[in-house]
């Protein structure tokens, strides 16, 4: 992965517009992936699904804990995506009670597809999702690559999640300031 460009792909994003009437002032909004990432040192994270246990107790509060810490070392951004709709994403960012870690719903799993992480979990009724990687990107290219052990389409694994906590990123980062 490392020396790739993430790939640039239409994320179906729903954001809130005073003009739209209703109790749900919100419009559709394409987000192309390439444009967020452009000019910029960015954390990406991804994990198998909003909602879930260990994405919810611990890896997605843990990344919105290390928000300062990572603007400490010039991450401009960080981003949590996932093979999940836009809406799902908005309700369990509000829940989660996030305020820096910006989700990025990846409803139809194209980006998580193009990467390479896109895997079954049909043996939860999930479907497809994604695999659980974090990376370093720098002006699109990814720079730094993090991803659980024994990516695979059967359930043989016990959800993995060490090597994508927020603290190697930060490790990494330290090591290799923003030039």
């Amino acid at each position: 992965m490392l020396g790739r460009t993430v790939p640039n792909v239409t994320l179906k994003t729903r954001v809130r517009d005073e003009s739209v009437e209703g109790p749900n002032p919100y419009r559709w909004q394409d987000v192309q992936t390439g444009d967020l990432f452009a000019g910029k040192r960015v954390v990406v994270f991804s994990l198998p699904g909003a909602f879930t246990p260990t994405c919810s107790t611990e890896q997605c509060p843990a990344f919105e804990r290390s928000y300062d810490d990572f603007k400490a070392v010039g991450v401009d951004d960080v981003y949590c995506i996932s093979v999940n709709d836009a809406f799902v994403m908005f309700q369990w960012g509000k829940q989660l009670g996030l305020n820096h870690v910006k989700l990025l719903p990846d409803g139809s799993g194209d980006f998580t597809r193009r990467m390479g992480m896109l895997i079954k979990k049909n043996h939860l009724g999930f479907g497809d999702r994604s695999w659980r990687y974090a990376m370093v990107v720098e002006d699109g290219k990814i720079v730094a690559w993090f991803e659980e052990p024994g990516i695979n389409d059967n359930g043989d694994d016990e959800d993995p999640y060490g090597e994508t906590q927020p603290e190697p990123v930060l490790e990494w980062l330290k090591a290799h300031p923003a030039g």
